[in-house]
């Protein structure tokens, strides 16, 4: 199960933060040129109270895994990049992200925040809703207290219910329809390994492959959905050579 979940949750992450952001000339280095890159700014804008959210859903089963940290850690790569200082836009998002993962109980007013922020954009509360959704399967399944978050930020969102349930299912079915390879040398060819490497340079191989070819929020602007679709199957295949490698060696 594990590799089928990293596979959708890196890949799959990417193709909705991407329909959600590349849609709004707000989220560009030119856009962001002027901002002042502190930590209150940052914690009241919408990217902020976004990542504060991702917090609260990756805690919600008690703690923040190796996958979800993962998929957390590339997600503020690409957020800070089109701010003016990217290093230091990074480290708050962190920062933000530490404080909020053990605060459930501002849960209601960070998602009602975010909500009134984003109220007219109805594309928007559903790309944000899709990836909240998406993270909560990382581990395999949806805890009853991850729903549970999941449902109070849809509730403050004003989220339809029915385009909820839509999202959801989407997921599920994905996760049912990828089959893991079977060929364990197929899984070493795609990496550009050989069985005989270390796993710190399997693992150095994947991560380089991972940072080529998801699709970047920012370098992705402009293009149409096959080029995503093409660039999230991608990383899909490298997810599940990896997790096949790692599962082998075990």
């Amino acid at each position: 199960m594990g590799n089928i979940i990293l596979l959708i949750a890196i890949g799959g992450f990417f193709y909705w933060i991407f329909k959600s952001y590349s849609r709004y000339s707000a989220y560009s280095k030119e856009a962001f040129k002027n901002f002042a890159v502190n930590k209150e700014s940052l914690q009241k804008s919408d990217l902020g109270l976004f990542i504060a959210l991702v917090a609260k859903v990756a805690k919600a089963d008690g703690k923040v895994d190796a996958l979800e940290a993962q998929l957390i850690g590339i997600m503020f790569d690409d957020i800070s990049a089109v701010f003016p200082e990217p290093t230091k836009t990074k480290n708050i998002l962190k920062e933000i992200f530490d404080e909020e993962k053990d605060k459930p109980e501002n849960l209601q007013e960070c998602a009602r925040a975010l909500g009134q922020a984003i109220k007219r954009d109805k594309s928007k509360q559903q790309q944000f809703m899709g990836f909240l959704i998406q993270l909560a399967f990382v581990d395999g399944e949806v805890s009853d207290s991850e729903d549970e978050v999941l449902m109070s930020i849809a509730e403050a969102f004003e989220f339809d219910p029915n385009a909820y349930h839509a999202i959801f299912d989407q997921f599920e079915k994905m996760m049912q329809n990828i089959k893991p390879k079977e060929n364990i040398a197929d899984a070493y060819k795609l990496l550009g390994v050989s069985e005989s490497d270390d796993m710190s340079i399997i693992k150095k191989a994947y991560r380089k492959l991972v940072r080529e070819y998801h699709p970047d929020i920012i370098k992705s602007q402009g293009k149409n959905e096959a080029y995503m679709q093409e660039a999230t199957a991608k990383t899909q295949e490298i997810n599940q050579a990896y997790e096949m490698i790692k599962t082998k060696r075990k």
